[in-house]
C-alpha cells in the first residue's frame, strides 16, 4: 500500500483506501499492465491532481472500484449517466 505524504490531495490518495489496493494489487488490465503500474504516477508526483493512468481501456472496468469515483469527482460523470453528444454547431 503506497503511503502518501500528510497534505497529498491527488484523488488517488483519496480513492486508493487500503481495501482498494488490497483488492487490486497484483493483478492485470487485458493489455498486461499491473495495477501498481496504474498508479505509480501519483505515488511518485504526489502534487498531481488525478494520479492515476488507465493503462487500456478495460482497465476502466477491471479497476472499477477506484476509477469510478476518481471519474465522478474529476468530471461529475456517474458510471449510470450517458454521455450523449450533440454536433450541431447552430
Amino acid at each position: 500500500m503506497p503511503v502518501f505524504p500528510a497534505g497529498t490531495k491527488s484523488l488517488v490518495s483519496k480513492y486508493c483506501t487500503p481495501a482498494i489496493f488490497d483488492a487490486n494489487k497484483g493483478k492485470k488490465d487485458g493489455a498486461g499492465v499491473p495495477f501498481e503500474q496504474m498508479i505509480l504516477s501519483g505515488c511518485q508526483n504526489v502534487d498531481s491532481g488525478i494520479g492515476v493512468y488507465a493503462g487500456s481501456h478495460e482497465a476502466y472496468t477491471s479497476f472499477a472500484n477506484l476509477f469510478d469515483p476518481i471519474i465522478e469527482e474529476y468530471h461529475g460523470h456517474k458510471k449510470e449517466d450517458k454521455h450523449v453528444s450533440n454536433m450541431d454547431y447552430t
